[in-house]
C-alpha cells in the first residue's frame, strides 16, 4: 500500500467516525437550555432530553460542567423545546440513584447514540438535572 493510499483511507475513516458523531449527537432530539451564569449573561447549553413520570430531565456529563453550576446557583432556567420557549425550575439530583435515572432514560431513549457517545465522554460521574414547573 503506497503511502497516498494509505492517507486518503486514514482521511476517509475520520470522516466516517465524525459523520457517525454527528448523527449520534443530532439524530435525536436536541434541546436548548438557557441558564444565567455568575455575571447575568445567558448560557445556552445544547443537550439530550427524556421524560419520564411526568416531568423531562437532562444529564450534567460531569459535576464541573458549567450549565450545572449555573443551575446549583440560579435554578430558574428556560428550555426550548420543539420550538417553544418554557420556564422550568431546574434541579440537580446527584448521586447514584440520579446518575442511575438519567443514564436509563438516555439509553432508553437515544440507543445506539447514547452507546455511541458513551465510548467518546465519560458520563461515569455524571449528575442528573430534573425539570420541575416554575412556580409563579
Amino acid at each position: 500500500m503506497t503511502w497516498r493510499r494509505a492517507l486518503v483511507l486514514l482521511g476517509a475513516a475520520g470522516c466516517v467516525f465524525a459523520a457517525v458523531t454527528l448523527l449520534a449527537l443530532e439524530g435525536e432530539e436536541v434541546v436548548q437550555l438557557r441558564t444565567t451564569t455568575p455575571d447575568g449573561s445567558i448560557r445556552v447549553t445544547r443537550t439530550w432530553i427524556a421524560d419520564a413520570d411526568g416531568v423531562s430531565w437532562l444529564e450534567a456529563a460531569n459535576p464541573e460542567r458549567p450549565f450545572l453550576r449555573d443551575v446549583e446557583e440560579r435554578p430558574d432556567v428556560e428550555l426550548v423545546r420543539a420550538g417553544k420557549v418554557l420556564a422550568l425550575h431546574a434541579v440537580a439530583v446527584p448521586g447514584d440513584a440520579g446518575h442511575r435515572t438519567i443514564r436509563r432514560l438516555l439509553a432508553a431513549k437515544y440507543g445506539w447514540a447514547d452507546t455511541w457517545v458513551g465510548f467518546l465522554a465519560d458520563t461515569s460521574r455524571s449528575v442528573a438535572v430534573r425539570l420541575e414547573p416554575r412556580l409563579p
